[in-house]
């Protein structure tokens, strides 16, 4: 059986894709699907046991319930903590959305049943001097879930969102709407606004989590049925 695959963005850097794709791999896992989380490409890492690594990578690679090492989820790992291209540019290499397509196909294949792909920042970050995250996420065809930061602007940035992502040829599977700040005014009001007029559904609303946003406490608020209920 062909694996339910998705791909994970959000509507800037920071807003939590991270913890919600890793939310739902444990839902994968309580659906009796064998999950596995991949962010193809991560800037921002630092050096452990003689590799770079990432955090965000690391987190997947801990809620993934199909065993993977840190290469297969994470080909590319940068340093810098700075824009993908640019970091991959200090590097002295060039990133390319077929051949990251090509690495998470083979991945799809090594067993997953349920494939959660995180991108890097929003749907437009550059991967090179004409290619964006968009096209790796058109490369490979997956579904897209989006991840809302709820803060000022949300509604904008969310709707011109999964405009691109509808004129990319992409189904928007799913969003979240996910709280960065400690108050947001009018939150409710504006997560019915966005209820009205994104063409999925909302797969749950996470409070601003004081204390720390881990992916068990995430978990809690969303509702993953959509997603992995039918085979």
């Amino acid at each position: 059986m062909k694996p339910q695959c998705y791909f994970v963005t959000g509507t800037d850097t920071g807003v939590g894709k991270t913890q919600v794709a890793s939310a739902l791999l444990l839902s994968a896992q309580a659906h009796g699907l064998r999950g596995l989380g991949l962010k193809p490409v991560a800037a921002g890492c630092a050096h452990a046991d003689g590799r770079l690594v990432n955090e965000d990578a690391l987190l997947l690679q801990r809620c993934s319930s199909l065993s993977a090492d840190y290469a297969a989820i994470n080909p590319v790992a940068l340093e810098p903590a700075i824009a993908p291209h640019l970091a991959a540019a200090q590097a002295g290499i060039v990133l390319r959305a077929a051949e990251l397509a090509d690495h998470v196909r083979a991945q799809a294949a090594s067993g997953a049943e349920a494939l959660l792909v995180e991108g890097a920042g929003g749907w437009l970050v550059p991967l090179n001097e004409t290619e964006t995250m968009a096209d790796l996420a058109v490369a490979l065809g997956y579904p897209v879930i989006l991840v809302v930061g709820m803060r000022l602007g949300c509604i904008n940035h969310a709707l011109l969102t999964a405009a691109a992502i509808t004129a990319a040829g992409l189904q928007l599977a799913g969003w979240v709407a996910n709280g960065v700040t400690p108050e947001m005014e009018a939150l409710a009001e504006n997560v019915r606004a966005l209820e009205q007029r994104l063409p999925a559904l909302r797969l749950g609303t996470v409070p601003f989590l004081a204390g720390g946003c881990t992916p068990e406490r995430l978990n809690t608020w969303l509702d993953a049925t959509s997603l992995f209920g039918a085979r």
